[in-house]
């Protein structure tokens, strides 16, 4: 069992940055794909993008260029750095992890999910 723990949200004026962590319990951390998604109000929620157990990263296209996902295996953390932030970013941020290790963008493929940190972007 993996439990997940977002922090690192916030109000920020738009251009500015954020960036979220997101801490895993468990051993099998370093094994897992770990995705970023979100969620608007009245949205479904969305893939931002995810980070493969070999460190190889995937974006959707409206973020591509502005957020950064990494990890840190020897802290059970994986972190999206959020530049450039516009008001349309506003949603609750969540992060998942993947035991199958690959890459995907579905939100069914996700096995663990954290609780959501909510970040605010004001224009």
């Amino acid at each position: 069992q993996v439990q997940l723990v977002e922090s690192g949200g916030g109000l920020v004026q738009a251009g500015g940055s954020l960036r979220l962590s997101c801490v895993a319990s468990g051993r099998t951390f370093s094994s897992l794909s770990l995705g970023w998604f979100r969620q608007a109000p009245g949205k479904e929620r969305e893939f931002v993008g995810t980070i493969q157990s070999g460190a190889r990263t995937y974006y959707t296209d409206s973020v591509r260029g502005r957020f950064t996902i990494s990890r840190d295996n020897a802290k059970n953390t994986v972190y999206l750095q959020m530049n450039s932030l516009k008001p349309e970013d506003t949603a609750v941020y969540y992060c998942a992890g993947n035991l199958r290790g690959g890459y995907s963008v579905r939100r069914s493929d996700y096995d663990y999910w954290g609780q959501g940190t909510q970040v605010t972007v004001s224009s």
